[in-house]
């Protein structure tokens, strides 16, 4: 195997996952990095920055010529302000971590059995998505050549079904009214309302009823058996259709999985992870077992729904905090062992706000805020901040690279 070269003269930071959360930490450490003592190297599986906000309507149509806008290749750009000329990217999925002792650093292993030396660890390696989202990771044409294939399934399809009726079955729905507004469209639900209880019965009420109002069947409390749930192409769905465990009969031409993310912990031995694979974090962010190896977004064990906005606000500034507290606690030690959750330097997570902001298009959906008795705000609210533009414009200030 050969070692990705690095500046050894230098505490070598290593970030896996460049998604939303992943370029949020990378830019908030720029800022404060020392050049002379630190570089970073970010890993992603995929080539390039997958804008996920945005991923839903670039799968659908040609609108807005997102294909262009969404998918940002990384490269030098990527690294800016003090990692300007101090950062390097590697395209490969992390297969396995070797830790090292006390809190010394360690070796990630690529699939092409490349290997990352690494002094301090970030993992933000987020989720892995049902097929529409399941973008590849080999290529940006790979990228590009599922985009369209999907497009083309959609386009092609008289009768759609999205088996799972969270926010990405919702999204997904009104993206396809917005494009093919007479076609059917059925969400089969297998809880007793749209999206899961964290949310309260208002909303999940009123997100139902905006749905439906565009046309969309809806079926709660109800499911298709999980063989005919599965991850199949338009070609594979049988032709009498499915009876689902209600008894209604159902003939789409193409099933669409739209179920719930999961998070993306594989190479991790599995005594760092909840029986969810989640990883288990201390408040700190850091694993318990390794002091210097952080995890946040959506990877992490905590009792919260996961989210981008999540990641970015509320778990990326703490983490930063704490690395560069990390950093400096390192140089004053005089063991390896760095204890962050006794220091006074350190920012502790304790949660946040539970919230959520469901488009239905590029003109409706709705929010919800867990503040006071629980805000609900709608269509206006939910239009200028996300839905007429998925907050597009904001993508080269976080990648550094500007689409020509």
């Amino acid at each position: 195997m050969s070692s990705k070269k690095t500046d050894r003269e230098k505490t070598v930071i290593v970030i896996v996952g460049g998604g939303i959360g992943g370029l949020a930490l990378l830019n908030a450490l720029s800022a404060s990095i020392n050049p002379e003592k630190h570089t970073v190297v970010l890993v992603d599986a995929r080539p390039a920055h997958m804008h996920l906000i945005s991923s839903l309507r670039l799968i659908v149509s040609d609108a807005d010529d997102l294909l262009k806008q969404a998918v940002h290749p990384y490269g030098d750009h990527t690294f800016r302000d003090k990692f300007a000329g101090n950062g390097s990217f590697v395209h490969g999925s992390v297969t396995s971590v070797k830790f090292g002792d006390g809190g010394k650093g360690g070796q990630l292993i690529l699939d092409s059995g490349e290997v990352v030396d690494y002094d301090l660890l970030v993992l933000a390696t987020g989720s892995s998505w049902p097929r529409p989202l399941g973008f590849p990771t080999e290529s940006k044409s790979a990228i590009e050549n599922h985009i369209m294939a999907r497009r083309a399934e959609f386009a092609e399809a008289k009768d759609i079904l999205l088996v799972g009726g969270g926010s990405v079955g919702i999204e997904l729905a009104g993206e396809l009214k917005d494009i093919f507004p007479s076609k059917p469209i059925t969400i089969i639900q297998r809880e007793r309302l749209l999206l899961n209880n964290t949310y309260p019965d208002k909303y999940r009420i009123a997100i139902q009823k905006q749905i439906e109002a565009r046309g969309v069947t809806v079926l709660t409390n109800d499911a298709i058996p999980a063989s005919d749930a599965s991850d199949v192409s338009a070609s594979q769905v049988p032709k009498d259709g499915f009876v689902t465990e209600q008894g209604k009969k159902l003939k789409p031409d193409l099933v669409v999985p739209t179920w719930g993310n999961r998070p993306n912990t594989s190479y991790l031995p599995t005594d760092l992870l909840s029986s969810t694979g989640h990883v288990k974090i201390l408040p700190t962010f850091q694993l318990p077992a390794h002091s210097n190896v952080f995890a946040f977004g959506d990877i992490i064990e905590w009792k919260e729904q996961k989210g981008a906005a999540k990641a970015a606000f509320f778990h990326t500034p703490k983490v930063a905090k704490n690395i560069m507290a990390y950093l400096n606690l390192a140089e004053s030690v005089t063991t390896s062992s760095v204890d962050l959750m006794a220091s006074n330097k350190s920012a502790k997570y304790s949660g946040s706000m539970e919230m959520i902001m469901i488009t239905n298009g590029k003109a409706r959906g709705l929010a919800y805020f867990d503040i006071l008795w629980g805000i609900i705000l709608g269509r206006w609210f939910v239009t200028l901040l996300k839905a007429k533009t998925l907050m597009i414009g904001r993508i080269p200030s976080q990648t550094g690279y500007t689409p020509n």
